[in-house]
């Protein structure tokens, strides 16, 4: 399926823009700028934007047959960091292991296997590359008080150059617990916003909200703490009802974008609205 409207909430996408996100003084605040559309099943799990400003989407449909094959059946969130692409894999629920796939901008592909620690789940929700290109951070499902950092693949010049092993680096502890979490990518060097799908208002007042994690200095490879505030609650709009479900969030170096999914419920789940904000400064 081509990347376009493909439930009728299109016909609706043209919703007022929101108030904008809350923000503490004189941090500058989210507001929406836009709605736009992709295909659940060929974009719906996460979006990255290359140095021309288009875009790259990531859905169940563009998993490899060969990784398939490897048992390699989730794909999340991707980023691009220096033209290469991340993605990360996740396989059935016994897998003892989880994989990044780097693609160079050449096209080729190279698979980096980190095996399971004590504890850890075996989820793999997305991968986000630090400015500096050389820390992969990337997160499980649930209730966590934690991101994972592991040396970037390729980049890092720790990490062997075409596949292979990868061990986690020192983690991010969260000053907050978080629930979920789809997605997050870099905004700065120490600013991280992240998308989650957790719809009990337990955490944070909002559902399904977008946060902001602050650490007290770029990543290193050593333990950092991290944090959390939320920002607002991620917008569900839609002519269908039902339960939306959040998915990838990306930030535009380039234009200062800010991109959010989430797919629509019911029979209008074919579709993926991706929500658009810019910075502003009251």
């Amino acid at each position: 399926m081509k990347r376009q409207l493909v439930c009728l909430a299109a016909l609706f996408g043209a919703f007022a823009v929101g108030a904008g996100t809350a923000s503490a003084a004189g941090d500058p605040r989210w507001e929406e700028t836009g709605t736009a559309y992709t295909d659940t099943l060929g974009g719906g799990q996460g979006l990255a934007s290359r140095a021309d400003g288009s875009l790259l989407y990531r859905g169940l449909a563009d998993i490899p047959l060969d990784l398939r094959v490897k048992g390699w059946n989730h794909v999340g969130d991707p980023d691009i960091a220096n033209g290469y692409t991340f993605d990360a894999y996740q396989g059935p629920d016994t897998a003892t292991a989880k994989m990044f796939a780097v693609t160079t901008p050449a096209g080729k592909r190279y698979e980096y296997v980190h095996q399971l620690n004590a504890g850890e789940k075996l989820n793999n929700s997305f991968a986000t590359v630090s400015p500096d290109g050389q820390w992969l951070v990337s997160g499980e499902w649930g209730d966590q008080n934690r991101l994972q950092v592991f040396p970037a693949p390729v980049l890092n010049p720790s990490t062997p150059q075409t596949g292979g092993d990868l061990k986690e680096a020192g983690q991010i502890t969260l000053d907050k617990p978080v629930r979920d979490i789809q997605g997050c990518d870099f905004v700065t060097e120490t600013r991280l916003v992240c998308a989650s799908n957790d719809a009990t208002g337990s955490l944070f007042p909002q559902i399904r909200p977008l946060l902001q994690v602050d650490l007290p200095r770029k990543l290193d490879g050593k333990p950092v703490t991290g944090a959390v505030k939320s920002l607002s609650a991620l917008p569900q709009r839609s002519v269908c009802t039902g339960t939306f479900e959040t998915e990838g969030v990306d930030h535009d170096v380039n234009s200062g974008t800010l991109r959010a999914q989430v797919i629509q419920p019911g029979i209008c789940a074919l579709s993926t609205t991706v929500y658009s904000y810019q910075q502003v400064t009251d």
